[in-house]
């Protein structure tokens, strides 16, 4: 199963007032598990950044001007994400401008059925607690301190994170599949997991794996553990 977990940045709230996308940031997961594929772009509005936005993100007219239209990446935007099931916080606010921009380009529009809004998952599951991407960060344990201001790319990232631990915890299947179901059409037919490059240290100390070596030494020779 594909799914991509999406997130934007604007010059404001609302598209027909004139306001406009400056950032978009995905990533691709299968089998909840992310691959390391992921879309970044930065996009020139084709209008002045309100000093509310740029306090939000960063992002100005000086750093935008020499970037793409959304006319020059939407089909390259849509190829991305194809038909998989899009993962949103507050939805509503993203797929409203993404549709938008490609109602503008004459593109085909996202259905709104396709987005999984982890803000509604996590007031669901929390009613009453604070349900920001800060907060559920704080609430999982989930590192966010390289988040000064949001962007997209980062905010996604994070997000993936926080969509396992919504969902049930961090690959829920554990990767136990030979490999992840994929349709016809993905960007990565024969994807699998890549190895970590460094092996997590072990948890165990040396007196619990003594202690385990004895108990193992008392089982006789075909016991299972010694076969592993």
């Amino acid at each position: 199963m594909r799914e991509i977990v999406l997130d934007t940045e604007t010059t404001g709230f609302d598209p027909e007032s004139g306001d406009r996308i400056v950032e978009i940031g995905a990533v691709e997961l299968v089998g909840h598990v992310a691959t390391g594929e992921t879309y970044h772009q930065y996009i020139n509005p084709e209008r002045s950044m309100p000093d509310e936005a740029f306090q939000v993100h960063g992002l100005g007219d000086e750093f935008l001007r020499d970037k793409p239209k959304f006319a020059h990446i939407g089909q390259q935007f849509l190829d991305f994400i194809g038909d998989s099931k899009l993962i949103i916080h507050n939805a509503a606010f993203d797929i409203k401008f993404l549709n938008a921009e490609l109602r503008w380009m004459n593109l085909p529009q996202i259905p709104w059925e396709r987005a999984l809004d982890t803000l509604a998952i996590a007031r669901k599951r929390f009613p009453g607690s604070p349900a920001s991407l800060d907060a559920l960060c704080r609430r999982f344990g989930i590192d966010n301190t390289s988040r000064t201001l949001h962007g997209a790319l980062l905010d996604s990232e994070i997000l993936a994170e926080v969509y396992l631990e919504l969902i049930g915890g961090r690959q829920p299947d554990f990767g136990l599949s030979a490999k992840p179901e994929r349709k016809a059409g993905d960007v990565s037919q024969d994807w699998m997991p890549k190895p970590r490059p460094n092996p997590l240290s072990s948890r165990i100390s040396q007196d619990e794996a003594a202690a385990h070596a004895e108990f193992v030494s008392k089982l006789g020779d075909s016991a299972l553990w010694k076969t592993l």
